[in-house]
């Protein structure tokens, strides 16, 4: 992926409205393949911190947009929504900064049926009032961010399909094989980082833009592949701890893990799971679901690096023919910070809480929509986390 998709960013009325519909049919067909393996409720979900209830996330999604578009609160704050909500206690059920994620496995939720006609409800009212809307960014905003949010959603069910190893629908994406390889040489210079808040819509940690030094560098054209990262577990990898830092090798220890999330050995060849069915190991695939720890542990066994963000960044922006990106999120060696000047968004909860504690990571991943790619979006996760489409590009001096 070369083009930065600007779709949702100055989404007009008329393609917002489709892009919502669409966006709802996808969410549904994702909920309705836990629902078809017993796991429409949150009794039935194993409760793994790695997932949402898919029942909590479903309401969330529609309170979200009934929150920031029918209500119009002008942030997340719990008390500034301007109208009442549809549901009694819809924000007491399904306000994320209101239900700690431990809790949302004990909640007395609606039925399946009613939370699926909230979500009726509210898309149909949204889509009223979005009809109504002048073609303008400030009316927009609050539509563009809920999309955004179920967008973010979507990817975060389809991983908890692959968690639970349950099938995907059949028409969704499961990733492209990756082509040509080498790196690139980048003579550096200076990077205006950042999205500036007068350009659509942005999520917040990608603002205030700022101007920052890059150094020469060179990157590899893709990511790590498949066979690649094969190399490194075949030649003891993950026995050698002198390419583990403190903080991989603990990790290491209490996990006993010899290979990648997934990955199994078949004799000569690797096999993994993909959505609950056991396929031979794809070796041109870009390698997926590691954390931050496996991915500085193949960096410093190769004798390469992670990209900082503002390298990735920089080579993303540059439009290289041969910098290709996309296939999976790409961890940084960047602990995931605010810009200088930040400012919290109208959502709140989404960027600020998890500052210091999480890591970059750039790009995007085939389960993200391309509505939200951007060289410009910073993803984030916590280190140990390799339950996501995650991967990574090597980098050096």
């Amino acid at each position: 992926m070369t083009l930065i998709n600007a779709s949702l960013r100055h989404a007009g009325t008329q393609q917002l409205a489709q892009s919502l519909l669409a966006a709802r049919q996808t969410t549904l067909a994702l909920f309705d393949c836990y629902a078809a393996a017993g796991y429409d409720v949150v009794a039935h979900v194993p409760q793994q911190l790695q997932l949402t209830p898919p029942l909590w996330q479903l309401g969330n999604i529609a309170w979200f947009a009934e929150w920031f578009i029918l209500r119009e609160a002008p942030s997340s704050h719990p008390a500034d929504a301007v109208y009442n909500g549809l549901l009694m206690r819809g924000d007491d059920l399904f306000d994320a900064s209101l239900v700690p994620h431990r809790a949302r496995w004990s909640l007395d939720l609606p039925s399946v049926g009613a939370v699926k006609m909230y979500c009726h409800e509210v898309l149909d009212r949204v889509l009223d009032k979005l009809s109504r809307e002048a073609n303008i960014d400030s009316a927009l905003l609050p539509y563009r961010l809920a999309l955004a949010h179920e967008d973010l959603c979507r990817e975060q069910m389809l991983a908890g399909l692959q968690w639970l190893g349950l099938a995907a629908p059949p028409s969704m994406p499961t990733g492209d094989a990756l082509a040509g390889g080498g790196e690139i040489a980048f003579p550096g210079g200076t990077l205006q980082q950042g999205s500036p808040r007068q350009t659509g819509f942005v999520f917040d940690n990608e603002t205030p833009p700022y101007a920052c030094y890059v150094a020469p560098f060179s990157i590899d054209s893709t990511a790590v592949t498949n066979a690649q990262f094969a190399d490194f577990v075949d030649d003891g990898g993950y026995q050698n701890r002198q390419f583990w830092s403190g903080a991989g090798s603990a990790w290491l220890m209490q996990q006993e893990r010899s290979s990648p999330l997934y990955w199994q050995r078949d004799g000569a060849q690797w096999r993994t799971h993909r959505f609950g069915q056991a396929v031979t190991l794809v070796p041109q695939d870009a390698v997926r679901h590691l954390n931050l720890y496996e991915a500085q542990a193949y960096c410093a066994w190769i004798g390469r690096r992670l990209a900082t963000e503002s390298e990735w960044e920089y080579a993303a922006l540059s439009g290289h023919p041969l910098f290709q990106w996309g296939q999976v999120w790409e961890w940084t060696a960047t602990p995931f910070e605010p810009y200088p000047g930040f400012e919290a968004g109208a959502w709140r909860g989404y960027s600020t809480p998890y500052f210091l504690d999480a890591q970059v990571l750039r790009g995007a991943s085939f389960a993200t929509s391309p509505r939200l790619v951007s060289p410009r979006m910073r993803g984030f996760q916590t280190p140990e986390r390799c339950d996501g489409f995650s991967g990574l590009r090597t980098c050096a001096w």
